[in-house]
């Protein structure tokens, strides 16, 4: 079936149901941002593969909106079908519901399907729409109609991540949040978020690319924790695990029943934002919306994560290091290289590091114009060929057992133009300055989000993007809450707190010429022990000093740079040959 082909199949099926507009988005019953396979519904109605948009589908209109990272993909994925691209200039808005409000009439029906939505986005939508006299109905599945091949979920074993690596064992986990349910004088913690339900149980999967987690709910009681998961995906070793730490399995369907059967007298706390419609109203006890008790735990990284995070950081370098040495070579040797290589070659260099498990993410490795398609991912069919000439931009990460890493540098390839140069370095000037700061204990994101962007201001220019997201520890690359990024926006208004890991990753993109960003993944510590807080960087990859406008540069953040280099080198270089240390030893020399 053609884009156009399931439209109208779905079309028909509204038409004989009396609806008079359906919505669809991006997620699964869990709220994840990486949805597995079987719940991928907007990107198999729409075929756009951004992993953020919604769409709209209503008699005469099909629709994507979606925000200024996926702009140039989603015309590209949409071109030759009848949907309609609208930009989303504020990517945490809804604005579909706006268009809906000024297009639907009194009386008619806008349809969607429950378990997809959170509870407090199926508030939002009703609360817009309803005054008009135009009714929501949250009951449907009608891409499960005209969705015959519809992938299953994953049978992936399920597997123990080890508290030698977690910092902390599950029992230890499972006192801290059953500490916050005490404090907040109620029972049961609900827990959808997958990455949530890993982190507190301590176990990893592969249920959804590239997040290794595991498909499940969970209730976290005073007394007791109930997992909800397919039991097929348990060995005799997990079974043992869960009933040595008092964690009764059920079924991954029976989550709807147990909830039934909660007692009315006691309370639960349920975060909104994340339970799905669907869910929230099978809950029978008494409902006390708060934050996910997890999400706000393991955003604060214990010791021991930092410490194996600092030790991945260095294997991640070498990998870098390895793949970018075979492509300055391959280039100078015209052999015939492509964005996709490139991408196979840093995840074939990763797996030859220790505790390595997979990517983080699909690498963006985008040449010249794809650089400026801000989360542009190459295709076999489409990608381009890499010559010796030009801007690559190379963002990509993995997932160790010691940490997940998120990279991003870009490389000069020719000599660059002085425009090339000023863009380059006003980025890097942002990021060091995010880099450097230094700031009081109740900093927001928001606030210092404007450090990483006042240069490229200064010149008139800015980037469509948060500066930064919160990043899992062998969980999910982009982790909330925190991070750096506008007032409107969760990671905005998060307070940064000692161990909270996030990345720092400013850029710029031209259009059509060339993207740049810079990234590094930094964490929280203490300052001087005086109610201010730092970053430490613990990424290990050199800049590229070719890009470098001098004149645009201070002594101090000279001084930064090779300080940073120095450290690079120190960490990096010992798991290096002989051959690619020495090409590594000028890449990371001092500036100027």
């Amino acid at each position: 079936m053609t884009v156009n082909d399931k439209v109208n199949s779905l079309r028909s099926i509204m038409k004989a149901e009396g609806i008079d507009a359906l919505i669809i988005p991006s997620s699964d019953p869990h709220q994840s941002e990486y949805v597995a396979a079987h719940w991928q519904e907007r990107t198999w109605i729409s075929g756009f593969t951004g992993s953020a948009g919604t769409v709209v589908i209503t008699e005469d209109h099909a629709g994507l909106w979606t925000d200024s990272r996926y702009f140039l993909q989603a015309e590209m994925e949409l071109d030759g079908s009848e949907f309609v691209l609208h930009k989303m200039f504020n990517q945490f808005a809804a604005p579909y519901v706006d268009f809906l409000s000024e297009n639907l009439h009194k009386g008619q029906v806008v349809a969607i399907n429950g378990l997809m939505f959170a509870k407090s986005s199926v508030d939002g939508i009703k609360n817009t729409l309803e005054p008009l006299g135009i009714n929501v109905e949250h009951r449907h599945d009608l891409i499960s109609q005209v969705w015959a091949d519809r992938p299953s979920l994953s049978l992936a074993p399920v597997h123990v991540h080890d508290a030698s690596f977690a910092g902390k064992t599950v029992e230890e986990k499972l006192s801290d949040i059953r500490q916050k349910i005490t404090e907040s004088r109620a029972n049961h913690h609900f827990i959808s978020a997958l990455d949530d339900l890993a982190w507190t149980f301590n176990i990893r999967g592969n249920d959804v690319d590239y997040n290794p987690v595991v498909i499940a709910y969970a209730i976290v009681s005073n007394v007791d924790a109930h997992l909800f998961v397919d039991t097929r995906k348990l060995n005799q070793e997990v079974n043992s695990y869960f009933e040595q730490n008092k964690i009764t399995v059920h079924g991954y369907d029976e989550i709807i029943p147990y909830l039934n059967n909660l007692s009315e007298k006691e309370t639960i706390i349920v975060d909104p934002n994340i339970c799905s419609q669907t869910v929230y109203e099978a809950i029978n006890a008494q409902i006390k919306h708060d934050a996910s008790i997890p999400k706000l735990l393991k955003a604060v990284k214990n010791p021991t994560e930092i410490a194996h995070i600092r030790n991945a950081m260095k294997k991640d370098g070498a990998a870098i290091a390895n793949t970018f040495y075979w492509l300055e070579n391959s280039l100078s040797d015209q052999s015939n290289i492509d964005e996709c290589a490139v991408a196979h070659k840093l995840a074939e260099n990763r797996s030859k590091q220790e505790y390595y498990h997979g990517e983080s993410f699909g690498a963006i490795i985008g040449y010249k114009g794809n650089g400026a398609i801000i989360h542009y991912h190459p295709e076999p069919d489409t990608c381009k060929k890499i010559e010796a000439d030009g801007i690559l931009l190379v963002d990509s990460g993995g997932q160790y057992s010691d940490g997940t890493t998120d990279i991003t540098r870009t490389l000069a390839l020719s000599e660059p133009t002085s425009e090339q140069k000023k863009h380059y370095t006003l980025i890097l000037k942002g990021m060091i300055a995010l880099s450097r700061a230094v700031f009081p204990e109740g900093t927001t994101g928001v606030q210092l989000d404007t450090l990483a962007r006042q240069f490229l201001w200064s010149a008139g220019l800015n980037y469509g993007h948060g500066t930064g997201h919160g990043v899992g520890f062998f969980l999910n690359v982009h982790e909330p809450p925190q991070g750096f990024a506008p007032a409107h926006s969760e990671r905005g208004r998060t307070v940064h707190v000692e161990g909270m890991l996030s990345s720092n990753e400013p850029g710029y993109y031209l259009e059509g010429q060339y993207g740049m960003r810079i990234e590094n993944l930094i964490v929280v510590n203490k300052f001087k022990d005086s109610g201010f807080l730092s970053f430490e960087t613990l990424t290990l990859y050199p800049f590229d000093k070719t890009l470098l406008d001098h004149s645009r540069l201070t002594v101090e953040e000279k001084n930064w740079i090779n300080d940073y280099h120095q450290k690079v080198w120190n960490d990096v270089s010992p798991l290096l040959s002989s051959e690619i240390k020495t090409w590594f030893k000028e890449k990371c020399d001092p500036v100027d």
